[in-house]
């Protein structure tokens, strides 16, 4: 079975290719602890495989050979468009990556439905191209979590998603909104992303969410990635280990793998050593 990469090139040779296709994975973790970066350097890199191959190779080598790169890229944010979330990647890796791969994302701003029911006014969200004629043909706007599900039903087959964040879909649950709901969607990610055969990345920031909120994300998921700060001496370092990955855990496990040390360099997230039970 072929895996498709998660643009991690050491992680990705550990897990000789990257996912299982039909996987939805968990990437939790504090604020700064490497979550989003690893989110942002996922959809860079599978995007800048097919965008400029000689980049490509530089900054991440070869494909391993169980690995097979998704049909496409897609990045879906609740509150953020596509200007800032590009700024931020360019934070995350150097410009040149982000320059050549930004054409081969398709990104889907969620910000509109997601802020609809709030008190926010209106021109904080909406695209300033956005008119009237736009607003019509999409009657007003969708609950945000029918439009979610829309979008993956219509792109996900065989595609890289980058989902950004389900922390925001956890903040809505008040009113209209309830938990069942969010923890709903999830089970539903994982049935479906099986058909779909892609493989979908669910960004959470766990300081924002309970311990209960968190291990029914967890169960959802197929897999979940934990990143933590942790303190050594005088410095603090960003670490990461597998929690829960079906299919994959085990592989780790016979290599008596722990933890991953991780780094952000010019090439984004990155994994810079390897820690083993001893």
């Amino acid at each position: 079975m072929t895996s498709l990469p998660f643009g991690v090139a050491r992680l990705d040779s550990i897990l000789d290719g990257g996912a299982p296709p039909g996987s939805v994975v968990l990437l939790a973790g504090e604020s700064g602890a490497g979550a989003r970066e690893f989110l942002y350097t996922s959809a860079a890199m599978n995007a800048l495989a097919r965008a400029d191959e000689e980049l490509f190779d530089l900054y991440y080598g070869d494909l391993p050979a169980g690995a097979t790169l998704p049909d496409e890229v897609h990045y879906l944010s609740f509150t953020a468009g596509t200007g800032p979330i590009t700024r931020e990647m360019g934070y995350t890796m150097v410009d040149e990556i982000v320059d050549a791969a930004i054409d081969e994302i398709a990104f889907r701003d969620l910000s509109a439905e997601y802020f609809q029911l709030s008190p926010i006014p209106r021109d904080w969200y909406e695209d300033e191209t956005t008119s009237i004629t736009d607003l019509g043909d999409r009657g007003e706007y969708e609950d945000v979590l029918t439009a979610f599900g829309d979008y993956l039903s219509a792109n996900a087959d065989g595609s890289l998603v980058c989902v950004d964040s389900v922390t925001d879909l956890v903040s809505m649950v008040s009113g209209d909104t309830e938990w069942s709901d969010i923890a709903a969607v999830m089970k539903g990610l994982k049935k479906a992303a099986y058909e779909w055969g892609g493989l979908i990345l669910v960004l959470v920031n766990t300081d924002s969410i309970t311990d209960r909120e968190f291990g029914a994300l967890t169960d959802a998921a197929g897999g979940t990635f934990q990143f933590a700060w942790e303190s050594g001496g005088s410095k603090r370092a960003r670490t990461m280990f597998v929690r829960e990955f079906r299919g994959v855990l085990s592989r780790l496990e016979a290599e008596n793998i722990v933890r991953f040390e991780t780094e952000i360099h010019d090439g984004g997230f990155d994994i810079s050593d390897v820690r083993k039970i001893r």
